[in-house]
């Protein structure tokens, strides 16, 4: 019996045992009929919750002796141990691609020690060559440029003198690709990490100019190859690639004559075309190479009327090696080396023709750039808006470009012929009587034009004005330099209505630009966007009707950092609702700087840090120096302006449509022109202040009036004691940096904005050059309007009133909510007269 007592004793104290183990979530094995059904549940949720659980274990017969906590704690666990695959991985994808970028950077490591090596040798061989008075003869084994023989004709008219000429383009590109053939250096402001596309590098001391990248990219080679050989695709400028013959090489690889048309990147030089033997063929490490050269003499290629806009250009050795890694992915070698004739262009324009770093960016990175966009959408890490597909974006952003080329360059073989001029130069109306707004995937939904395309295009250069820093202000302030009405008048040609000129409609525009996303490259270098410009109708009949105007935008190279980047801004009227084949007609701005081959490695572009606004010069005492540095940096500096509009007219309206267009294109220009100067960065510094609106005191003034006045009427100091016994310095200084957004308006019928610190700027969302547009009554919605229509008597008898917290809107359409504004007089130095009206709106913020 006391056998039996303590044997039921041990089975309840290992019953209650088990049983409190289980409360507390442990030691329970499961069946693999109860993990499948717990699994099926995960796959549909991998949360569920607790009323989830029970149902389940009703049922789920196979579960019910579990307990509702235990199935919490399993689908715990199942989580974390889905969250650690996956993060392991990750890390093994990562492990992999730093073992094939540490294999590339030791490989690179090599090449310039062998570089160095050379060099050695070089130098020592000229230290002999001074010392010894007898003739030397040269060691080609020194010579660090490849120099490319003129090939006959003779050669190209066989298989086997083209074959020979293959297999010699293909050692010489291979000894720029990995070898020494060519002193490669870093290119400016790209350096090589973790984080980076690639590798990059352009030429130094090299005839001709030439670029270098490699990288890494999870593609297969094969895929690679059929990207890069597809080069209208990745490469804007390139207007067409025909091959002409293609035969196969004897060692499994293929031989092909290629004939290249470039464009023209501005209307101030001729385009450029390539004759080519493109040899690809497969190496005994299993890599494959893709190598071209130009074949010389004055009749090969197509026929000389095919080619007669053209300037025939050189290309040396060049192409493309893809190695596959192991895992998965290639790493890829991108040479281009290129002769682009630059004897051919004016003076001015030759700097862009012999600049490495120009070549670099818009072939060799723009190629590796392309390859990692492709793996990233292949990969589905790309989301893009609105519903459309990456490739569909793409072949929007190759259309608006290439429509925007073929407005600069013209081509006669396009339709393009010129009209005859009003006399002056500055404006070329060129006009296409056959053109169509054509789709590019289904012609039946291209739309005929009437008469036919007019394109007003202009070219002019700027100094000192830096590309991206213009392209974004055209970008953002449309209202500057843009014609609403002009735009309505292009857009109507979209849509079939009663109205097919909005010329004849006189519409309105509210000022309001709403930019909608739509796509992006993996660095942002290039932006894809909808742009809605809202406008209604001033007819009392279409009152109600919207006029809003749609724009497909393409923005590019707003990257101030960059070095060697064209900076674009490119638009053409949409329907509202585009379909992917939607007719394009762009018009837009190209700003391409011009830097000098010499300059190519030794003149690295400082970092400037600079907004929109004129306000940088605002800056005084000990950060003066440093910005006036950053201004001395970017001096004689130069890039050219192209400027493009296309104008649909009807049959009967080419000499109107040509007047309005030439009259317009020089109103852009000169707006653009009172743009350029104000962001240029020789008007920063102290001794150039800010013109603030014409008749306007200077910014220390206007800034010392805004305090007394200030402290004269509330009794307090708006900026602190420390600023009104510092000096002129630290009290503008103090306003520029003031948390609270303070403004001031002029005293006329129609106030309009004068001043604004950087925090007024911010919560306006605009700029001093911009601020001048806008009116008081713009930014306060109707309470406000109301609360300082009420108060205004009293500012004007008292000096200040208090207005109540309340929202206004930013020039963005964008609402900006305040606790509290403060309104007062700001007097002049005779204390007698009213200079302007000032604003304080205290603790903004974006709603």
């Amino acid at each position: 019996m006391a056998m039996a007592l303590a044997q039921h004793h041990r089975e309840s104290s290992s019953g209650g045992s088990i049983n409190k183990h289980l409360d507390n979530g442990k030691y329970v094995r499961y069946t693999a009929e109860q993990v499948e059904a717990l699994e099926r549940v995960y796959a549909e949720c991998p949360k569920p919750s607790s009323l989830r659980r029970q149902q389940l274990i009703r049922e789920c017969p196979i579960l019910s002796n579990i307990e509702p906590k235990q199935i919490k704690v399993w689908f715990q666990n199942r989580r974390c141990r889905e969250k650690q695959r996956k993060e392991s991985s990750r890390l093994q994808t990562v492990n992999r691609k730093l073992s094939a970028m540490n294999k590339l950077l030791m490989e690179e490591n090599d090449r310039l020690q062998k570089q160095v090596s050379q060099l050695v040798c070089e130098n020592g061989y000229m230290r002999q060559q001074l010392q010894s008075a007898s003739a030397a003869t040269t060691d080609a084994s020194c010579e660090s440029v490849v120099t490319t023989p003129q090939h006959s004709l003779r050669d190209a008219t066989n298989p086997a003198g083209l074959l020979s000429i293959a297999e010699e383009t293909l050692a010489e590109f291979l000894s720029k690709a990995t070898g020494t053939a060519v002193d490669w250096v870093q290119m400016p402001g790209m350096k090589p990490g973790p984080d980076s596309v690639g590798i990059f590098a352009i030429s130094h001391s090299c005839s001709g100019v030439a670029a270098r990248a490699c990288g890494l990219v999870s593609l297969e080679p094969t895929k690679i190859v059929e990207i890069l050989k597809d080069r209208p695709s990745w490469f804007r400028e390139c207007r067409s690639l025909e091959v002409f013959t293609m035969f196969p090489a004897g060692n499994g690889g293929t031989i092909e004559l290629v004939y290249t048309q470039i464009y023209a990147p501005t209307t101030l030089a001729p385009a450029r075309d390539f004759w080519t033997l493109r040899y690809t063929t497969s190496l005994d490490n299993g890599s494959l190479v893709v190598c071209e050269r130009s074949l010389s003499g004055s009749g090969a290629g197509p026929n000389t009327a095919a080619a007669s806009q053209f300037v025939r250009g050189e290309m040396l050795p060049s192409g493309y090696l893809i190695r596959p890694c192991d895992g998965g992915g290639s790493i890829i070698h991108i040479v281009d080396h290129l002769n682009l004739e630059a004897w051919s262009v004016p003076e001015v324009l030759r700097p862009l023709y012999e600049s490495s770093k120009v070549v670099a960016q818009k072939m060799t990175i723009a190629a590796l750039r392309y390859i990692r966009q492709i793996a990233q959408e292949t990969n589905g890490e790309v989301v893009y808006g609105l519903g459309r597909q990456p490739a569909v974006l793409r072949t929007f952003s190759q259309r608006l470009s290439r429509g925007f080329n073929d407005a600069i360059n013209g081509f006669s073989d396009d339709g393009w012929s010129m009209m005859n001029t009003d006399g002056a130069e500055d404006v070329i109306i060129a006009v296409n009587s056959s053109k169509n707004l054509g789709g590019a995937s289904n012609p039946s939904n291209s739309l005929s034009l009437l008469g036919g395309v007019l394109c007003a295009k202009a070219s002019m250069l700027l100094q000192n004005v830096p590309p991206a820093v213009l392209v974004r202000f055209l970008r953002e302030h449309r209202s500057e330099w843009a014609d609403f009405n002009v735009d309505a008048y292009s857009a109507a040609s979209l849509k079939a209505s009663s109205y097919p000129y909005p010329g004849m409609r006189p519409t309105r525009f509210t000022g309001s630009q709403i930019i909608m996303p739509l796509g992006h490259t993996i660095e942002h270098e290039e932006m894809l966007e909808v742009i809605r410009l809202e406008g209604h109708s001033l007819a009392q009949e279409d009152a109600f009707i919207s006029r809003d105007v749609h724009l497909l935008q393409l923005c590019s190279g707003v990257d101030e950092n960059a070095v060697g980047v064209c900076s674009e801004l490119v638009f053409a009227p949409i329907d509202e609702m585009f379909p992917d084949d939607a007719p394009l007609l762009p018009s837009g701005f190209r700003v391409i700087p011009l830097d000098s081959k010499s300059g190519d490695v030794n003149n690295n572009t400082l970092a400037t840090h600079r907004t929109l606004d004129l306000t940088s010069s605002l800056e005084v005492g000990p950060t003066t120096n440093s910005a006036a540095a950053d201004a001395s940096s970017c001096l004689n500096t130069r890039s050219v302006l192209t400027i493009a509009f296309q104008f649909p007219f009807e049959n009967n309206l080419p000499d109107s449509v040509a007047t309005m267009a030439r009259q317009y294109v020089r109103s852009v220009i000169s707006s653009v022109q009172r743009v350029a100067m104000a962001i240029s960065p020789s008007g920063l510094g102290p001794t150039v202040g800010p013109k603030l609106s014409p008749g306007s005191p200077e910014a220390l003034t206007l800034a010392h009036w805004i305090s007394q006045s200030y402290s004269y009427h509330l009794g307090a100091e708006l900026l602190g004691s420390e600023s009104s016994v510092g000096g002129g310095d630290s009290l503008l200084k103090n306003l520029w940096e003031h948390q609270d957004a303070i403004l001031c308006c002029s005293l006329k019928n129609l106030p309009v904005f004068i001043f604004a610190n950087q925090a007024g700027l911010d919560m306006l969302e605009t700029t001093l050059v911009a601020l001048q547009d806008i009116t008081l009554d713009k930014i306060f919605d109707d309470p406000g309007r109301k609360a300082l229509c009420s108060e205004f008597s009293k500012i004007m008898q008292q000096g200040y009133a208090y207005l109540p917290g309340g929202i206004c809107m930013s020039t963005m359409g964008r609402h900006v909510s305040y606790e509290q504004a403060i309104a007062w007089k700001v007097l002049s130095a005779e204390e007698n007269t009213v200079h302007c009206l000032a604003f304080s709106f205290i603790n903004w913020s974006f709603v």
